[in-house]
């Protein structure tokens, strides 16, 4: 969750907890701070969707307006009701205990989860492909248009951008509701054909249109569903073809998001508009702070994307960059689509060249100016070290500002480490370049995984191992020089993808029997289409870029709303967890080098890290689809404590005869879900049951495979599936079995297949 507008760094130190981020100049959302009571005495009044609440909830807003006639700010009143108003303390409780309320809480402040990334996904695949039966799911003419919809909840769009040309576009679809909201900056005329919509949303202040001077917005949007733009690079870097996940669907922005966060009442306002709208995907690239539940009633995207779901709406969530600290993950609730960053093939390097014409590979974005040469003193951050007594010679090996001296500093090239925390890069990069500095090497394993941009500040960040190659060559010479050269990107990197060092990671914090997040897609140094009038990301004397590289599980998130609204556009029928049983089930496990997928430190990537796996694209063959149901979902929240009565007040249909069973009867790892996680596992026997549909639509056999950790005994029964064209939905059920010695998480899967088809569900059996 921590993508930044300007030139930002994401850092981990050993000594602090978390993830810092930086970002220079005009705009800062970082990390996911706490959701706050940041609420400007700004509460939510949640009631649900149930039709006998609507007078309820007139009643409630008529006298509220009579006594503050400003205090409404949003009336939620088309998939969902309730409304956000100026409330005392007081005034709060007494309307919580009022008929027909399910929640009444503080407006949250949410934060931001802040293109060679699509050719990737479409040529790294683990599946053995059949070129018979894969027409169905070729993906040549996702650039031609259609009338799907995705919705994009950010800090609004760039209209201007050639990304979002309605070019080849047909009329709008005859389905959409919404508007394009005017502003000073933003003409009616600014949407088309293409870009449908654009709604802005006033609680919090901060918004006044819907257009986006952050960025954030409208890189996510063109990523999801950007058209095709040739020779896109950002000054040259990652040049090539820059396009979205489907350039046929249209787009319809929706500004929440502002210079303060985003607001939980323009959130759940925008899903109230959207639903009724008519987007068939939302992409929502924000969250809450991870441990945030498992209060559901009181997480505007957990209450808004259930009741999107529930009108057939697939929505797309980041997982957050909170990682790799367990049990990090946000958006969790099972009707989300929870998105993981990961790699690309792509990397971003800036080389030095040392004195001895020893030449390290560094990373980052520089657009540096020094001679090729090593010419330049590099000195160590400890031979800089100042005359304060307060700072020691730790300090000055990490460039811990005030802790240098300026006449030492001044004219050379600083190597800094990064063993001690409390500063962030931003701070000691700023040090080293206010004391005079003509360059920076940065020793951090996290920075050299993430591209960050300097500018035309020579910087280059290094691993551990090549910075100790580094250290070891500044202490032995006498006179150690150096330079570093401006970036340049490289292709077909090894390995790839590579689960991001600030991927958010799970367990699920609201329940352990729901394994999130559910898929990895590309987040890491990720080009797309950026306001052209943006000082900030601009080098001097040189035009403002049409794109930019960033970094995120925000960057990710769109990734898979793009390929929700392609499997959307030819399976118009499949409901949101059908597509993404269809996304989560292809996922592959491995890397361009034929090998596991792992994380930046080298360990192989778990479930916890990369849930069913990376997203593929192209062919996507499900073959089989596991259908999560409303009333799954019903039965999900009996099991985390909601009574009937206000279960019924949330769902706008539940069947008569519904009741909440026995919590004991693991109702939750027993939900049709295309994973499995079971928690609190002592070795007796659990069976649950799976039920697939075919969707080929032809008679067919599935054989069960299983990978199972040594210690755990895992049986499916049946064994096979035979599928008829009467008979497409088959139910199985698998024992998980243990005589002892299994310790803390135990992964597996379970893998179905036919000739034509591999189905994978992965699973966690933890012993806590």
């Amino acid at each position: 969750m921590c993508l930044l507008k300007g030139k930002c760094d994401i850092k981990t130190d050993k000594n602090m907890k978390g993830v810092l981020c930086w970002c220079s100049l005009l705009f800062v959302i970082c990390l996911l701070g706490e959701i706050k009571a940041d609420n400007d005495g700004v509460y939510i009044v949640y009631m649900g969707s149930a039709a006998t609440s609507r007078n309820n909830h007139n009643l409630l807003l008529t006298s509220l307006e009579e006594r503050k006639s400003m205090a409404v700010l949003h009336n939620y009143k088309n998939s969902f009701l309730g409304f956000a108003a100026h409330l005392t303390k007081k005034e709060a409780d007494d309307i919580a205990r009022k008929p027909g309320v399910v929640s009444v809480f503080p407006d949250p402040v949410l934060q931001l989860h802040t293109t060679r990334s699509w050719d990737f996904l479409k040529y790294h695949s683990g599946v053995e492909l059949d070129s018979k039966h894969s027409a169905k799911y070729n993906i040549s003419s996702s650039n031609a248009a259609s009338d799907i919809i995705i919705g994009i909840m950010d800090t609004g769009i760039w209209p201007e951008s050639e990304s979002f040309s309605d070019e080849g576009f047909g009329p709008i679809p005859s389905k959409w509701k919404g508007t394009c909201m005017k502003s000073d900056d933003f003409k009616t005329a600014d949407c088309n054909r293409k870009l449908i919509g654009a709604r802005y949303y006033t609680a919090g202040g901060g918004l006044t249109s819907p257009r986006d001077h952050n960025g954030h917005g409208t890189h996510t949007a063109s990523t999801a569903a950007g058209n095709t733009v040739h020779n896109a690079s950002y000054y040259g870097l990652a040049i090539g073809s820059a396009k979205g996940g489907f350039p046929g669907s249209r787009i319809a922005s929706y500004r929440v998001c502002g210079p303060r966060g985003c607001k939980g009442s323009n959130i759940l306002a925008a899903f109230d508009d959207a639903i009724e709208d008519g987007v068939d995907v939302l992409s929502l690239s924000l969250g809450s702070s991870p441990g945030y539940g498992p209060n559901f009633h009181r997480d505007p995207i957990a209450i808004g994307s259930f009741h999107a779901t529930e009108k057939g709406i697939t929505v797309v969530c980041s997982a957050g960059n909170d990682g790799p600290r367990k049990g990090s993950v946000v958006n969790v609730a099972p009707w989300i689509l929870t998105v993981a960053a990961s790699s690309i093939d792509r990397d971003f390097q800036a080389d030095i060249a040392l004195g001895d014409k020893t030449v390290v590979k560094g990373g980052g974005i520089n657009f540096g100016e020094l001679e090729k040469s090593p010419i330049y003193r590099l000195l160590y951050g400890i031979t800089a070290k100042g005359n304060l007594t307060t700072y020691d010679e730790v300090d000055a090996r990490n460039c811990i500002p005030r802790a240098l001296d300026r006449d030492k500093v001044k004219g050379n090239i600083i190597l800094c480490e990064s063993t001690k925390g409390m500063y962030s890069t931003k701070q000691r990069l700023a040090g080293v370049k206010r004391l005079g500095a003509i360059g920076m090497v940065y020793v951090n394993d996290n920075a050299r995984s993430v591209a960050s941009s300097t500018g035309s500040f020579p910087m280059a960040t290094i691993n551990r191992k090549d910075g100790q190659k580094i250290i070891h060559y500044a202490k032995k010479e006498r006179n150690p020089t150096a330079t570093i050269l401006p970036t340049v990107s490289v292709t077909e990197y090894k390995p790839a993808p590579v689960v991001a060092y600030f991927s958010a990671r799970g367990p699920s914090f609201a329940t352990k029997d729901i394994l999130k997040p559910d898929v990895a897609a590309p987040g890491v140094a990720i080009l797309a289409a950026w306001p052209d009038k943006d000082s900030v990301v601009k080098l001097a004397g040189k035009k403002p870029p049409h794109f930019y590289i960033l970094s995120g599980t925000s960057m990710a998130c769109p990734h898979v709303s793009g390929l929700a609204a392609m499997i959307k556009s030819q399976h118009p029928n499949w409901s949101p967890s059908a597509i993404k049983s269809a996304i989560m089930t292809t996922a592959t496990q491995t890397n361009n080098m034929k090998k596991p997928i792992t994380t930046n430190t080298g360990s192989l990537a778990t479930p916890y890290d990369f849930g069913a796996g990376e997203v593929i694209s192209s062919p996507l063959q499900p073959g089989l689809v596991y259908e999560t149901e409303t009333i799954h979902y019903l039965h999900f929240l009996c099991s985390i404590g909601y009574t009937i009565n206000t279960i019924k007040q949330i769902a706008s249909k539940v069947p008569p005869d519904f009741a909440c069973h026995n919590p004991n009867q693991n109702l939750i790892s027993n939900m049709n879900y295309p994973s499995i996680a079971i928690s609190k596992f002592i070795g007796k026997q659990i069976i649950l049951s799976r039920t697939v549909t075919n969707v080929e639509n032809s008679d067919t056999v599935y054989t069960a495979s299983v990978e199972a950790p040594h210690g755990l005994k895992v049986t499916v029964t049946p064994h096979k599936l035979e599928f008829t064209k009467n008979k497409n939905k088959l139910t199985y059920q698998v024992s998980f079995r243990s005589d002892g010695g299994l310790i803390d998480d135990n992964f597996g899967a379970i893998t179905w297949s036919n000739d034509r088809y591999r189905v994978r569900s992965p699973f966690v059996v933890r012993c806590k």
